[in-house]
């Protein structure tokens, strides 16, 4: 396109007009076309942190700087914007921070029609009186409305006002001001913001020295982001009853406005909020305009790439519900409610995710139900795993898309498939910089693995025996302890622990006849790699022995036949007084068919090459 048609369709006048006149700017220019002069990505916050981009905008008489919303990285990341280039901005808000005007770009697409172009124009630096940060916003905004007026982003009714003393019963007539959490920062003041409750503490209390409270935290929604927010002693008996989950409110300030405490929150907000006695909250009569919860997802296949720590969404079919045990804490000696769960997804992957308190105790969900977790920590204790944070919160079958997508999955296949897991050393090659060879059987013996240093290797064998005689091992329920339990009679004692469980945990500890075209061999598993080849956890499979004996043959002969790709470590060992090599699978999963017929077809290629 040419210039002449980019710079006629450029709305000039249009940043002054927003902050100086901010009643007309939604009337004259509900979405400003502006030039993009510049695109700066700033610092990162830390390593869980959205992106975030400065980007410079110009009206040809003024350019000013903006930041992009989160929502609106898209135009970053899939390409689309670039210096020079024409943009309309379909939702904006104006903000004065530290004395200086700002533009907060809420969505915007690129006009690719009219093409990219050198700096059109002389424009200057905007030099306008700098707004207060409840007014001069117009155009259309993230909820999809035109505002008239000089509120920033949206007005809405609102009849009465709940908070602390006289505020809980007064009435107020008129618009109030709704922001987006995403622009509240410490800078902002007059603010309301319209925030779904996606998850509510238990009050926690403390007694120190110094003196004694409590104190409750909520984490709050809105289609432009999350923020954290505390209530601590009166505040927390004046919020706590107001504030349910899955309820849309307006809260107001005073409310304290403070860089977030990221040792208590896993929300990629840089802020947090403090209730405070005179806070305003109101239970909003229009409940379904905010989302119910957003999630990031990360597949179960990826987690092996994922920063131990670190906290992420996951979704996935929920394939086993472990028992509701107790652990206790060797630091403070209290008991901790704690259950299991086993998640599956179209990756064919499992993970183990561990659920605490009292949402392990009402986890009511049955298997095969699909189950989304927000703010979940991946752990690296006996391969990747998951625990729920105390923040986060899990949603059964929820009405979202991945969730509708892995049901299918699940009915039409899922059902049927096999799963490989993160076993403890599964990535062991891709940790040291080394490639573990494919072998075959034949191989392994001839070339003596294992016989001076650990060597490891790839092996795709067919189970063919496993040896039924002290399949597993009573260990103890504490978490990050695997230690063999004794049966006292009163209950089974963890002598590292020192700690009697009412029952133990039980843990695979398995010899494994396979067999492939060259030979066969023995392989010792432990209980992630029990779980692979039984399909089913060692307590159940304990059950099965104790409840009905006659039926155990049955189930090992069920797991026969079946062909695995197994990672194992081949290292000399003395048993008895006698020294031999032991073969330890650290890791085993079904086979990639397609992945498999690939290799095969390049082998056949090879050879019409050499033919």
């Amino acid at each position: 396109m040419s210039l002449v048609a980019a710079q006629a369709a450029i709305t000039q006048g249009a940043l002054e007009t927003i902050f100086s006149d901010g009643n007309n700017a939604a009337r004259l220019f509900p979405v400003p076309v502006l030039q993009c002069l510049q695109i700066k990505p700033l610092a990162a916050q830390g390593d869980m942190q959205p992106d975030r981009y400065r980007v410079v905008l110009s009206d040809i008489r003024n350019y000013i700087q903006c930041m992009l919303a989160t929502q609106a990285n898209h135009v970053i990341h899939d390409g689309s914007i670039a210096r020079g280039c024409i943009v309309r901005v379909k939702s904006y808000q104006g903000n004065s921070v530290k004395g200086k005007n700002i533009l907060i770009i809420l969505d915007l697409e690129v006009a690719k029609e009219l093409g990219v172009h050198e700096r059109i124009g002389e424009p200057t630096a905007f030099e306008g009186k700098p707004q207060a940060a409840n007014t001069a916003i117009s155009g259309t905004n993230f909820y999809g409305v035109k505002t008239e007026s000089s509120a920033p982003v949206k007005s809405e009714p609102m009849s009465s006002r709940a908070g602390g003393g006289a505020s809980s019963t007064s009435h107020r007539n008129g618009n109030i001001v709704i922001y987006p959490i995403e622009t509240l920062s410490p800078y902002a003041h007059k603010w309301t913001i319209k925030a779904r409750v996606t998850q509510k503490s238990d009050i926690k209390t403390w007694h120190k020295t110094s003196g004694e409270g409590k104190l409750f935290s909520v984490n709050l929604l809105d289609e432009s982001g999350e923020i954290r927010a505390t209530g601590f002693n009166e505040q927390c008996d004046q919020f706590y009853d107001l504030l349910q989950e899955g309820h849309v409110y307006y809260i107001s300030n005073p409310c304290r406005i403070s860089f977030a405490k990221k040792q208590f929150t896993n929300l990629p907000n840089d802020y947090e909020l403090t209730f405070e006695r005179d806070t305003v909250i109101e239970k909003a009569e229009d409940q379904s305009s905010v989302p119910q919860v957003r999630f990031s997802f990360v597949n179960i296949q990826e987690l092996q790439s994922v920063e131990k720590d670190a906290t992420i969404d996951v979704v996935g079919v929920l394939k086993e519900v472990g028992e509701v045990s107790q652990i206790t804490s060797k630091t403070t000696q209290k008991s901790y409610d704690k259950r299991e769960l086993t998640l599956v997804d179209d990756s064919r992957f499992s993970v183990r995710v561990t659920i605490w308190g009292k949402t392990a105790t009402a986890f009511s969900a049955q298997p095969e139900s699909v189950v989304a977790f927000k703010g979940v920590k991946v752990s690296d204790f006996g391969g990747r795993s998951l625990s729920l944070l105390a923040s986060g919160t899990v949603s059964v079958d929820p009405d979202i898309e991945e969730a509708h997508r892995l049901k299918g999955w699940y009915d039409s296949q899922g059902r049927t498939d096999s799963f490989a897991n993160h076993n403890n050393l599964a990535s062991i090659g891709s940790a040291t910089g080394r490639t573990d060879q494919i072998k075959v059987i034949s191989q392994v013996k001839d070339e003596g693995l294992g016989m001076e240093n650990a060597d490891y290797f790839n092996l795709k064998a067919t189970v063919v025996y496993i040896r039924q005689e002290n399949f597993a091992y009573p260990a103890c329920s504490s978490e990050g302890c695997n230690k063999k339990v004794t049966d006292t009679g009163d209950g089974w004692l963890c002598e590292k622990c020192e700690i009697t469980h009412p029952r133990p945990q039980y843990r695979y500890i398995m010899s494994v006849n396979v067999n492939d075209h060259t030979g066969q061999m023995w392989l010792s598993c432990f209980d992630d790699v029990g779980r692979v080849i039984m399909g089913m956890t060692a307590n159940e499979l304990m059950e099965i022995k104790e409840s009905d004996e006659d039926r155990l043959p049955a189930v090992f002969e069920a797991a026969n036949c079946t062909k695995l790709n197994f990672r194992c470590r081949a290292k000399m060992d003395t048993y008895e007084g006698n020294q031999r090599v032991r073969y330890q699978v650290m890791s085993a999963g079904p086979l990639d068919f397609k992945a498999e017929a690939l290799k095969l077809s390049d082998m056949i290629k090879q050879f019409e090459i050499g033919s």
